[in-house]
Parts: C-alpha cells; structure tokens; sequence
C-alpha cells in the first residue's frame, strides 16, 4: 500500500469516526431516566454507535468515538453538568473497550454474547468504585449536600447506580445483537477495508 492510499485510508477512518461520534451524541440527547431508579440517572443509546466502531475498527476506536461524542455533548450543553459527561465517558469506555477486546481475540458471533456480559460487570465495577471514590464526593460539594458518609454512598451505589449500570447494559445489548447480526456483511466489509 503506497503512502497516498495509506493516507486517504487513514482519512476515511477518521471520517467513520467523526460520524460515529455525532450519531453517539445525537443519541445520547435521547435519553431517560428508568421509573424506578434515581431520576438522574438516564438511559441513552449512544454506545451502540461506540460499539460498532470499536468491532469494527479497535477498543482505541471506541475510545475516540466515546471522547467525541461526550466532548460534542460538553460543547452543546454549555458544560452544564461536566461531572456526568466524565461518569458517561467512564462507563463507555469501560463497556465498549472488554467487548471489543474479546470480540477481536476470538472473532465471531459466538464471541459477542460474552463480551457484552464481561464488559457489564467490568462496567458495573469500575462505575461502584469510579462513584464511591470520585463522582459522589464532587456531586456532594457541588450541590451542597455535606460530606456523604461512607454509608450513604454505599447505599446509592448499591440501589440505584448498580441497578440502573446493569439495566442500561441489558438494554444497549438488547438493542446492539439484532443489529450487529443485521450489519455483519457491512462490518465485514470495513473491517476487511481497514485491515
């Protein structure tokens, strides 16, 4: 592959991207909270957009896609609520990046339905510490509530933020199997593009 067509590849990758990322913030401005949950706490369908970058390309693609669509959502809502751009870029991440490693370390459909459970539970993890020891505390001295005792925030993880991680990861592999299988002849063809 000569220079030039490595570089308009290269270009049309970052093109994919870009799209990918707009469609990801688009998506998360749909988003809702789940009736029996802290209303805070919103379910939005802007990983899935993630997740085909990342099974399509690499984790890293799914970094970048994840980065522009939270950095896009900063940008149009004034920086409103930067606290929970970071927990939402977290949570991606941590979903999006176990799946895409296991789908590309054993290739296939069968290495799908796995990945999106290992890529839950390390989501639900990471986010149970990531709120415990940095989103809460800010939360609690942005919005005036006083330290949060260690119990306090121990019972929010555990009722309302675990909860609410493991149904939002329900939902968005519920959503993402039908659509992979229905994209795979596409997915192939830009994988076989991009490799």
């Amino acid at each position: 592959m000569n220079k030039r067509t490595t570089r308009s590849s290269q270009l049309l990758k970052l093109i994919i991207l870009s799209l990918f990322g707009t469609i990801a913030m688009v998506l998360l401005f749909l988003n809702f909270p789940l009736p029996f949950l802290p209303p805070y706490l919103k379910v939005d369908f802007g990983d899935v957009p993630t997740l085909l970058a990342a099974l399509i390309f690499s984790p890293m693609a799914g970094v970048i896609v994840q980065l522009i669509k939270n950095v896009l959502y900063l940008i149009f809502t004034g920086a409103a609520d930067p606290v929970g751009v970071l927990g939402n870029f977290v949570a991606g991440v941590t979903f999006v990046v176990p799946v895409a490693l296991f789908y590309h370390r054993f290739k296939g459909n069968k290495s799908l339905i796995p990945g999106l459970v290992i890529g839950a539970l390390i989501m639900v993890i990471s986010m149970g510490f990531l709120n415990y020891f940095v989103l809460l505390p800010i939360y609690s001295a942005i919005m005036g509530w006083g330290d949060m005792s260690s119990q306090a925030m121990l019972s929010t993880i555990l009722v309302g933020i675990v909860p609410f991680n493991l149904i939002k990861c329900l939902i968005i592999s519920t959503l993402f199997i039908p659509l992979f299988v229905k994209l795979k002849p596409w997915i192939k063809q830009k994988q076989a593009l991009f490799n």
